[in-house]
């Protein structure tokens, strides 16, 4: 297997935690959903929302320009992007049909090309691309794995969370 085609199935793996937990979070009231349960981000809304910003100032320095359309950067580190859940949620899809477009454009030429970007501190960084786009998925699954955890607190299971589950699946690449 290439690396980019790695890539490709991390992206897959993205949508359906993110489906999955969003099925599971749309379960719960707003006043659970928003419940301070002492996560990083407070709640599972707070982290929810702490992924998508993420996703999206990565996009936007990975220079993909569908993520210059989606709205991230007016809001501070830490402040949520999205008040309410369903447009959070539809936010959520759409930014994940763009990290499997993304994902799929890959090359391995690419990856391992410099990335030059800054940090919302303004400093400067400089390392192969493939770096990056490794925290990017790194990121989703260390935040994911904590809004499990608090949906557990929330009397919520979101089931199996195992990439291969997924990849068991036949039809993997396309569901």
């Amino acid at each position: 297997m290439r690396l980019a085609e790695s890539y490709v199935m991390l992206a897959r793996y993205n949508r359906w935690m993110n489906e999955k937990l969003y099925e599971t979070a749309a379960t719960l009231t707003d006043e659970e959903r928003k419940k301070n349960l002492g996560a990083f981000f407070g709640s599972v809304h707070g982290t929810l929302n702490h992924l998508l910003f993420g996703d999206r100032i990565w996009l936007r320095r990975f220079g993909v320009t569908d993520a210059g359309e989606m709205r991230a950067g007016s809001a501070a580190y830490g402040q949520d992007l999205f008040d309410v859940f369903a447009e959070l949620r539809s936010e959520r899809a759409k930014t994940d049909v763009v990290v499997d477009r993304w994902a799929k454009s890959l090359t391995d030429e690419l990856l391992v090309a410099p990335l030059r970007y800054s940090n919302q501190g303004g400093k400067t960084f400089e390392h192969p691309l493939h770096y990056a786009v490794q925290h990017l998925f790194n990121h989703q699954t260390h935040h994911r794995g904590q809004v499990t955890t608090l949906l557990m607190q929330l009397g919520r299971d979101p089931g199996v969370t195992d990439m291969i589950a997924l990849l068991r699946q036949p039809d993997w690449a396309t569901t």
